[in-house]
């Protein structure tokens, strides 16, 4: 292990370097990832330096007091095998205290994990492809919503309050959401946005397939004719959101494991179709 190491917080400013170093890792971040994740928790990201340079970063975000999320875990290639991850993952879980603590990690680490206290809860499926055109069709602008009405129908499915987030997420230059309301009721709503290849979908949360349907094609449209990414939760994808990928033309390209550290508040899966991202849950 190199003698020299220290661990900071990136400030607002530096928390790009993650974004770019996994868009370098091939994990396809929106543009504005960056600044909406930092909305979340001003002290989640870390840094280990290694004579001044950059070595690895790691993010443990906190939602509120009982539930953090960990992304953004990489360790510069050429300086991998070293121990460095391993004192910034500590780092990392020292920041989140005694609270929950959810990650999307890719298999080959999944033992490691396990040995580390979590606990597998189901598979994400990265889905993509050029799905057909898409249309509006009875969706409205999901600014138009009262927004205490989407943090309620995304508190239904997340293990933690983010109201913060979800209004810089729905907010951020270049996303577009898209609800649909029945009776005076939302019945579904869901939010594109560009990223380093096409675009990508999340979260997609409706009540029932026809729903989330019509917001997948008004969603489609806003990304215009480009590449399209959903992350599906794998317990829904067997019923209903894999039936959704596939009838639009995407594909299975990548899949993580959703596992957890500790006790999480109720949720439940059934109204999600798409995830919000793999790096902050």
């Amino acid at each position: 292990m190199p003698a020299d190491i220290s661990i900071r917080a990136l400030n607002t400013a530096e928390i790009g370097l993650a974004v770019e170093w996994a868009a370098a890792e091939g994990w396809n971040p929106g543009h504005a990832d960056a600044a909406c994740f930092a909305t979340v928790d001003a002290d989640g990201f870390r840094v280990a330096e290694v004579d001044g340079a950059p070595a690895a970063v790691i993010s443990v975000v906190n939602y509120d007091a009982r539930f953090a999320f960990l992304g953004f875990y990489i360790v510069r290639p050429d300086l991998r095998g070293q121990g460095i991850g391993l004192r910034l993952w500590q780092a990392g879980l020292a920041h989140a205290g005694e609270r929950t603590i959810g990650l999307d990690g890719v298999p080959a680490q999944q033992a490691n994990y396990i040995r580390q206290g979590f606990v597998f809860a189901h598979r994400n499926i990265r889905f993509a492809g050029v799905p057909g055109p898409g249309e509006m069709g009875e969706t409205v602008d999901l600014a138009e919503i009262p927004f205490q009405e989407v943090a309620a129908s995304d508190a239904r499915v997340f293990p933690a309050p983010r109201a913060a987030f979800l209004k810089a997420w729905i907010a951020a230059p270049g996303h577009a959401g898209r609800a649909v309301m029945r009776a005076g009721r939302l019945k579904g709503w869901g939010v594109v946005r560009p990223a380093r290849t096409g675009w990508k979908i999340g979260p997609l949360i409706a009540e029932d397939p026809e729903t989330a349907d019509v917001l997948f094609r008004a969603l489609r449209a806003e990304a215009g004719e480009a590449p399209v990414v959903l992350d599906v939760p794998e317990p829904h994808a067997e019923a209903l959101a894999l039936a959704l990928a596939r009838r639009h033309g995407l594909s299975p390209v990548f899949e993580t494991a959703r596992m957890y550290r500790g006790s999480l508040r109720p949720a439940t899966l059934q109204p999600l179709f798409g995830v919000t991202s793999f790096e902050l849950g």
